[in-house]
């Protein structure tokens, strides 16, 4: 028995024993026989999968196994579940609630751990268990009732600073190292017409799942090629016209929901073609890997939103700036061990989901939140991580593509909704560049561009554009196809900042699996200087909530980009249906103008040259903050970019004004008027 295993066996066999103990204050027993009592089972699970067991048990085996991984956070359950920081604070008091809640929390990132059989990640968190519950029986002993919340602070912070070292060996070798091949091997040895392969992973499964990797199988492979060849083909084209070389690389990192097995599959035989290893990691379930609302990896289910929000900022009980340096040593020191492999990455190849009811959070009390220092820190943290990984994957060598499709909840249409985002995304490119390149060349006309909203939408902005100083050869704006960003159907910029004023105004808005609803935003020069929704009552909370999940913690923000949505299809498909609230912002941006706060569409690759289909160089590429680089790359950067559009039902006018005051209107009324746009008008009239 290995060093590891024997202090496994330990954990597990004091763990046991703590169901019948009666050694902490009356209060916290409850909590600790609940959490040892699920701990049992995670030991019970790990043992059955190394035993072999797991792909020889029965669909009904699998159903009950899957369950009892995520139990108490399922629908009602989670409203009396110690993970729950209302329910923590109420039972457990102010000061061990929060506290106790976030272990609980992270107790549940067990099963991605058990199920990929990460001996240690499984045994390091029993440890944490155990400790914690040591400082209470000890308190308890000594007749002090409870350790103070500093003692189990300090714990969490040294458990953290620890094992900081294997999170970031597994966060950088969980993007460019193809070895870790634990999903790859279940795309590729499993029967995808034995639906039992979904509970190999480890993740939540519901219908969602299920009926879409069964509404896939009832695809031929005709169909099933069409979307794999969308998704990769949009990737290689991406790097064709960017200019960057493909051939040069190895790896490429593939992101998906479970259920579309098939199209991975296929898109990896694609991938393979064009030289290329997948390499294929989890959506983070812990809070040091930075478990997040939105998955960023393979991902199933979420077992409860609600809980993915409340524990989103768990890192408040340990971070300060000794943690942030020694986690960011620890990450370059990852980074160097995978440098040979980072250069061959050509980066990430993105399939998302929608069709989730619109959440709205709830603001639970005892949730742990960042303080205003740690707000700045985890800032401070992305700007230098994100430059770090710029120092070992080149953003000058690597592109991306992104493309998404509904889940079976988006309603009873379902197969008739999948199938009309299917041609969504595959829509002739070659027609929208030609489309959309008599859009581009009345705005490059233009000093000014006026947006204005209609009805009850407030909308009233000013966005500046860039000067040209060859307009024979340079244009602002990019003539965007079915590449890196699909589908196809938008013409975008960086734009000039100061002067860029006014209020953007949106009655509903899903940003980043959170819907916003009366959002309004008033730039300054470009930057974001008021914000609000109406999502709560007390308006402090909205802000908060904007402050967290759009500002991303930053004072305040840019205006990054500018565009304005083509692909009229896939709004009168919205319209057709009544899924406008449940659109991805991947397609929702494309469904009138938008607007991005943070960095630009050029972020870190501003000083290499871009260029349209028609040849002429994209000189829009930079902005007066990410001109900031040359002097404090700090400044320049913040590390995020979210796109919040006007639907053309709530567009009143968008007009290109020129230095002399002539103006072209684009669109008015929700419709394209510019002439030679007016076939983008023809969906239209299927509503």
């Amino acid at each position: 028995m290995t060093i590891l295993e024997e202090r496994f066996s330990l954990a597990v066999r004091r763990i046991s024993e703590i169901a019948d103990c009666q050694e902490t204050e009356e209060k916290f027993r409850p909590y600790f026989a609940e959490n040892a009592g699920f701990l049992a089972v995670m030991a019970e699970e790990y043992a059955w999968i190394a035993a072999g067991k797991l792909k020889k048990a029965s669909l009904e085996e699998l159903v009950r196994h899957n369950e009892i991984c995520f139990i108490d956070l399922i629908g009602k359950n989670y409203e009396s579940s110690y993970a729950n920081p209302t329910w923590a604070t109420q039972r457990l008091g102010e000061e061990h609630g929060p506290l106790l809640c976030a272990l609980c929390a992270e107790l549940h990132s067990l099963p991605a751990f058990v199920y990929e059989q990460e001996l240690e990640s499984v045994t390091i968190r029993l440890e944490l268990f155990l400790e914690i519950y040591g400082a209470f029986s000890c308190a308890w002993q000594e007749e002090q009732g409870a350790p103070d919340g500093r003692q189990l602070q300090e714990i969490y912070y040294w458990f953290a600073s620890d094992y900081m070292e294997t999170v970031m060996e597994n966060s950088v070798a969980g993007t460019v190292d193809p070895d870790r091949d634990f999903a790859v091997r279940i795309l590729e040895d499993s029967d995808l017409s034995d639906l039992r392969y979904l509970f190999y992973y480890g993740e939540y499964i519901t219908e969602d799942q299920w009926k879409t990797a069964e509404h896939l199988n009832c695809l031929t492979e005709e169909e099933i090629s069409r979307i794999a060849d969308a998704f990769t083909e949009g990737y290689r084209r991406g790097f064709e016209l960017a200019k960057k070389p493909l051939e040069e690389k190895r790896l490429v990192g593939i992101r998906y929901p479970l259920g579309f097995e098939r199209v991975i599959r296929a898109a990896i035989l694609n991938f393979r073609k064009m030289g290329l290893q997948p390499v294929i990691s989890r959506a983070p379930s812990s809070f040091l890997a930075g478990r997040s609302v939105y998955k960023n990896g393979f991902f199933g289910a979420s077992v409860n939103r609600q809980f993915d929000y409340d524990h989103e900022q768990d890192q408040a009980l340990y971070l300060d700036r000794k943690f942030m340096n020694r986690k960011l040593e620890c990450r370059r020191n990852a980074w160097e061990r995978y440098r040979e492999k980072a250069a061959q990455f050509a980066g990430p190849a993105v399939m998302e989901c929608f069709g989730e009811p619109p959440f709205s959070p709830q603001n639970s009390a005892g949730r742990l939140t960042l303080s205003r220092a740690q707000q700045k820190l985890s800032v401070e943290y992305q700007n230098r991580s994100g430059a770090m990984t710029n120092e070992y994957i080149d953003p000058n060598g690597r592109s991306f593509t992104i493309i998404a499709f509904p889940l079976p909840q988006i309603g009873e249409a379902y197969p008739e909704i999948f199938d009309e985002i299917v041609k969504i995304n595959t829509l002739d490119a070659y027609k929208y560049e030609a489309i959309q390149q008599r859009i581009i060349d009345a705005l490059d006309g233009a000093a000014w561009v006026r947006i204005r909203g209609m009805g009850e939408n407030r909308t009233d902005l000013k966005v500046m554009l860039h000067e040209r100083k060859d307009p024979d050869r340079e244009t602002n704006f990019e003539n965007c196809v079915a590449d890196v960003n699909i589908p196809a159907g938008e013409v975008f910029t960086s734009p000039r900042l100061t002067g860029t004023e006014g209020v953007l105004h949106v009655s509903r808005v899903y940003l980043n699996d959170l819907e916003y609803r009366d959002l309004e935003i008033v730039f300054r020069d470009g930057r974001v200087s008021k914000y609000s929704c109406a999502n709560f009552a007390d308006p402090k909370e909205g802000r908060k909530l904007l402050e967290e999940n759009v500002l991303f913690h930053h004072t305040a923000l840019p205006m990054g980009e500018f565009a304005i949505g083509t692909n009229t299809l896939a709004y009168v498909t919205a319209q057709k249906y009544g899924i406008q609230d449940k659109m991805p912002i991947l397609i929702a941006e494309k469904m009138g103008p938008h607007f991005a706060l943070g960095d630009t569409c050029y972020s870190h690759e501003e000083d290499r040259m871009t260029y349209n289909p028609d040849g002429k160089a994209i000189v829009a590429r930079d902005n007066e903050v990410s001109a900031l680089r040359h002097e404090d790359e700090k400044k320049a950067y913040f590390n995020c970019h979210t796109d919040i559009t006007i639907p053309y039902d709530e567009l009143g006018e968008l007009t290109a004004v020129a230095a002399d005051k002539t103006e072209c209107v684009i669109l008015r009324e929700g419709r394209f008027v510019l002439e030679g746009t007016e076939e983008l008008n023809l969906p239209f009239h299927r509503v």
